[in-house]
């Protein structure tokens, strides 16, 4: 007889084969889970360090603005009285609230006299969004006030520290006055026959 003859033949899944094909599978689903939860932690993590750049950037544009506000706030007054609009105070930062506390517009910087009240929205980098969002806001305004006995005359400017021509244009054509630096100052471009928009 041949050694081939004196083989067992096999017999197809042994108990032993079994056994380690569950432990091997086992081994792979461990191996799975910890690297599911490794992920996980990895997501959080991620999560949480967005959510610490958006603050930190949400600050520093805050601050930008803020910047921005300072350059042009100084001499504000002087720049919309020259043009005839004898406002006596400038204040930032004014909110409206309706009747149940709840904030219903803010202006960055908000010019007063008798009949006459200009709301300046100020930006780093203005855009069309943000003048339409300013429309929006003088509407808003001009209900607030009259809801509240209020019939002064409402104007808006809006302020960039970049702006584009086209931005420029947008926003006069919508009735604004536009606020530019200018070396140290501000310039209030005023084009011939420029009619603020009156809310």
């Amino acid at each position: 007889m041949s050694d081939e003859t004196l083989r067992e033949p096999e017999m197809g899944l042994s108990f032993e084969k079994v056994w380690t094909m569950f432990q091997e599978t086992d081994r792979k689903m461990r191996e799975t889970d910890r690297k599911m939860q490794e992920t996980d932690r990895i997501v959080r993590e991620t999560a949480r360090q967005m959510k610490e750049t958006d603050r930190k950037i949400s600050k520093l544009g805050s601050r930008i603005g803020d910047l921005v506000e300072e350059l042009i706030a100084p001499n504000i007054l002087e720049k919309f009285n020259k043009l005839g609009y004898d406002f006596g105070k400038v204040a930032p930062n004014v909110r409206y609230r309706d009747s149940h506390g709840v904030y219903v517009a803010e202006v960055d910087l908000l010019l007063e006299n008798g009949d006459t009240v200009l709301a300046v929205e100020v930006k780093t980098m203005l855009t069309d969004s943000d003048v339409r969002d300013h429309i929006r806001r003088m509407e808003t305004l001009r209900k607030y006030g009259d809801e509240h006995g209020d019939r002064r005359k409402i104007l808006g400017a809006a302020a960039g520290a970049i702006a584009s021509e086209e931005v420029k244009n947008f926003a006069i054509k919508s009735g604004f006055f536009v606020l530019e630096q200018s070396g140290d100052t501000v310039k209030i471009s005023v084009p011939e026959g420029f009619k603020p928009r009156e809310w």
